[in-house]
């Protein structure tokens, strides 16, 4: 397909947009820019080209490949939510159900209902390009409550979670002057272990009985846009070579890079419900 994206080709995309912003307009070009969401819609079509490379039929992903309306909302235990890529298999149908555990949706009316829920394979995106470390504690309680919500009420729900993050951070002082600057997260490589280590603590969910809270896979992207074209780190290797991981630490990048994530997912799901379910 003619409109599918690759993720180098995305990052690329990203970096130029961004930059064309600061020169342009200042930080206010840059967040502007940011608040449109077009940065992270195209990390949206990164996830959706990779699962149509792994012969996933388009028909059955929500939105459908090239835009970004048609999410579905999801209720799990706690709230319903926009889910921001859904595969809806070929045997789920929407059938409307009424909630009656506790909690605050009790009493609604859910369109979808329990079956087409907990059959439909959900990946949400997300990325944080400034402030990574001052908003690490309300992002990452977010990050596992979203699992937490729909594991609790769907306990088989394949879950996927696709998430950014600068090495370098644009520096604000030159964003003002509509220049182009990076700075360097204070305690790169223990900041970045601390990403690393706290992802694998949600990461690979095996049981469909416990651990809720954790995704049946997670991609942790870390992305070092100051390079002229963005570097994407996949092996512990790369990170300890751009001394961006403790030589001595525990934490790994290995389950957590891009290269298998929609493919394990997709095998997860395979596993749970059978074959031949997103043809």
């Amino acid at each position: 397909m003619s409109n599918l994206i690759t993720l180098q080709n995305a990052l690329n995309k990203i970096k130029k947009s961004i930059e064309a912003a600061i020169k342009s307009n200042g930080t206010e070009g840059k967040n502007n820019l940011i608040r449109s969401q077009k940065p992270i819609k195209l990390l949206h079509e990164v996830v959706k080209s990779e699962l149509l490379r792994n012969k996933v039929n388009p028909d059955l992903l929500n939105p459908p490949i090239s835009q970004s309306h048609g999410e579905l909302s999801l209720a799990g235990f706690f709230k319903k939510k926009d889910q921001d890529i859904c595969i809806v298999p070929n045997n789920a149908k929407p059938k409307k159900e009424t909630l009656n555990f506790q909690g605050i949706l009790y009493g609604q009316e859910d369109k979808f209902g329990f079956d087409f829920t907990e059959k439909t394979l959900s990946i949400n995106v997300r990325s944080q390009l400034s402030s990574s470390s001052k908003n690490f504690d309300t992002l990452y309680e977010r990050t596992f409550a979203e699992a937490l919500n729909l594991h609790l009420r769907c306990p088989k729900m394949v879950l996927g979670e696709f998430y950014m993050i600068a090495v370098n951070e644009y520096v604000s002082n030159g964003a003002n002057n509509k220049e182009i600057k990076y700075k360097n997260v204070k305690g790169v490589a223990k900041h970045i272990e601390k990403y690393l280590l706290s992802f694998a603590a949600v990461n690979n969910r095996k049981s469909i009985t416990d651990d809720h809270f954790k995704y049946e896979r997670v991609c942790l992207l870390i992305v070092d846009f100051s390079k002229k074209i963005p570097k994407v780190y996949n092996t512990d290797e790369e990170l300890k070579n751009d001394n961006l991981l403790p030589e001595n630490s525990i934490a790994t990048i290995k389950n957590l890079n891009f290269p298998s994530f929609a493919e394990d997912l997709l095998k997860i799901y395979t596993k749970r419900f059978g074959t031949g379910k997103f043809k």
